[in-house]
């Protein structure tokens, strides 16, 4: 009986050690964190790059994405193990496409952010729901089943799409700024860390916290080293921050290729051992977190309405008068447009995006669906003039009616 045993217990080490050998994601190093920040701020200027540098537009850009996302994703879930390659790729994609689904939801479709906040949040709380239910574990360490894989890249999904929203929210429309919204989820992930280390916060809860919390971060540094040196950014562009940031995530892959050194066997016995004997802490710990997340988002939105936007006059509801300097700096570039000056023109473009995230705050708080509106047509205007090969018809088309929308409403 006791041979019986050891065998038993030979069989499911073996089990368990193939189905770790077959997990379709890689263990979490330190190299697992700096690619996937590379990833993220990846998916942030990339998108800008085809949208605005090649002048792809916004809709043309998300179909090209979303065709190549779901063929890699294909590939993805056809692999029977973790290959590097494909599975970095994937998240490099999915990064660029739902950073694409929330500019369009905004851009397209007029959705104001906090509504993005707020869906993103339920959608992405109602999956891991739904996975722990179905599976009874959240870890990445056991995604070795189709069911799981597909919960985790739907996950990834939301987590992206929320952290471009929560970005966008403090970063530009309540002024905060990439810098400064970088430097905050740095804190908030080194807090995250150190409950983990010393507080004995669960492991699962803390990795999520600190991956969805990455895409705000990886959005902030993409933001911060692309955007002109006016616009509080260093003014890299996003062709040389994208081309810097593919070139490092390509190097990380090949070593990691090489090496092997992110699917060592890792064994979740512990981890399983854990969850099992302290449930009600995890669901403790998770509650506890939910609402000081909860009141922190709140709160900050309060303060940052208050204090970093602009106030503006409570008797002013109308953009009327609001708007004269847009008409000016984007009637200036239609001249240079004109004369074939698009080296002015491209200087133009670059004071507009400026001006205009400047005063976003304000702007916004007085008639948020004309700014939505102005919004999509000063970023078709952006996207004709910074063309590498720049359409004159294009660019006078779309500064004709980016002035046509700015005039009527400044009236």
């Amino acid at each position: 009986m006791a041979k019986d045993l050891f065998v038993s217990d030979e069989v499911a080490a073996a089990s368990s050690l193939g189905r770790q050998m077959l997990n379709k994601v890689p263990q979490v190093t330190i190299f697992f964190w700096i690619i996937k920040i590379l990833c993220t701020t990846v998916g942030e200027t990339f998108a800008d790059f085809l949208n605005f540098n090649l002048g792809f537009g916004l809709t043309l850009t998300t179909i090209i994405m979303g065709i190549a996302f779901f063929v890699v994703l294909y590939l993805q879930f056809r692999a029977t193990k973790y290959v590097p390659g494909i599975y970095w790729l994937t998240v490099v994609l999915i990064s660029v496409f739902g950073t694409l689904v929330t500019d369009n939801l905004t851009d397209n479709m007029g959705v104001p952010l906090e509504v993005s906040t707020v869906v993103f949040s339920v959608l992405l709380g109602l999956t891991f729901l739904f996975w722990y239910l179905s599976e009874k574990t959240l870890s990445i360490h056991s995604i070795f089943t189709r069911k799981r894989e597909v919960f985790y890249w739907l996950t990834i999904l939301f987590t992206f799409a929320l952290g471009t929203a929560v970005g966008d929210l403090y970063s530009e429309q309540l002024g905060l700024g990439y810098l400064y919204t970088g430097i905050l989820v740095v804190i908030i992930i080194g807090c995250v860390f150190l409950a983990w280390k010393f507080l004995k916060l669960d492991g699962v809860l803390a990795f999520w916290i600190a991956y969805i919390l990455t895409r705000p971060l990886g959005a902030s540094i993409g933001d911060y080293l692309s955007q002109p040196k006016n616009n509080g950014g260093l003014g890299l562009g996003t062709t040389i921050t994208s081309v810097i940031f593919l070139i490092a995530i390509l190097a990380i892959i090949v070593f990691l290729a090489v090496t092997k050194v992110d699917t060592k066997v890792k064994s979740d016995t512990a981890e399983t051992k854990q969850a099992n004997g302290n449930k009600k802490n995890v669901l403790t710990q998770t509650i506890v977190v939910l609402c000081m997340f909860l009141v922190g988002g709140i709160g900050g939105y309060v303060w940052c309405s208050n204090h970093i936007a602009p106030p503006t006059d409570s008797a002013q509801t109308t953009l009327s008068g609001q708007l004269t300097d847009f008409v000016k700096i984007e009637s200036d570039m239609l001249n240079h447009v004109n004369s074939n000056d698009f080296t002015s023109a491209k200087k133009g473009a670059d004071n507009l995006e400026h001006e205009w995230d400047t005063a976003e705050p304000k702007l916004r708080k007085i008639d948020g669906t004309t700014w939505t509106k102005i919004d999509g047509t000063i970023d078709s205007v952006l996207a004709a003039v910074r063309s590498s090969n720049p359409d004159v018809n294009k660019c006078k088309s779309a500064l004709n009616n980016s002035l046509s929308v700015i005039n009527g409403a400044n009236k």
